[in-house]
């Protein structure tokens, strides 16, 4: 089994998965979907965290950049361990992490972005799921207008729905994703 069907079956067995054609789930956007798709949960877990952390370090290595974050919450924990990965693996990486609030801290510094940055620094946006792009491209905006260069994204499941993908270039961003809808889909069509 390879580390993507590993990972498509750890949404399974952590129940970070779900598929209902009678009723679906009820979207950010207000939209109705079959799929619900809980990276919080399945990040819950040290081996589904550990399988995340090598299929994004793997994605990632080629790509020149200085530090990984996105939106609070599901960015943080998404970052952070793709950067211990990183850090530990046979050719470490030192990719700092940040974090983008949604909105400015109302006293201290009044930071927008936590974390480690430098204006200039080459930046990857991690999400945890694309359906419209929203969340991702918040991020995205933050991000340069404190002065980073964000040309790469990288979410763990693109659910292929809304247009993400095409609003996401359309601001000349890569976008990689570890997985799809479809292939939680396959593994759930797959028999144990």
């Amino acid at each position: 089994m390879t580390l993507r069907e590993q990972l498509a079956k750890a949404f399974h067995d952590t129940g970070s998965f779900k598929w209902d054609h009678t009723n679906g789930f009820k979207l950010a956007s207000g939209e109705i979907s079959p799929f619900y798709v809980d990276c919080r949960a399945l990040m819950a877990h040290p081996e589904a965290r550990r399988l995340v952390a090598q299929l994004a370090y793997d994605a990632l290595v080629g790509v020149e950049f200085d530090c990984l974050g996105g939106l609070e919450i599901g960015a943080i924990p998404i970052a952070v361990t793709i950067s211990d990965f990183a850090c530990a693996a046979s050719r470490p990486k030192l990719w700092r992490t940040f974090v983008v609030r949604k909105q400015a801290k109302d006293h201290g510094l009044g930071k927008l972005i936590e974390g480690s940055i430098r204006p200039g620094d080459r930046v990857v946006i991690v999400d945890d799921v694309l359906t419209s792009g929203g969340s991702l491209l918040k991020a995205v905006g933050a991000a340069r207008d404190a002065g980073l260069q964000v040309d790469h994204a990288l979410v763990i499941v693109d659910r292929q729905e809304q247009d993400g993908k095409a609003r996401i270039e359309k601001e000349r961003i890569h976008l990689r994703s570890l997985l799809t809808i479809q292939d939680l889909m396959d593994v759930t069509r797959k028999p144990s």
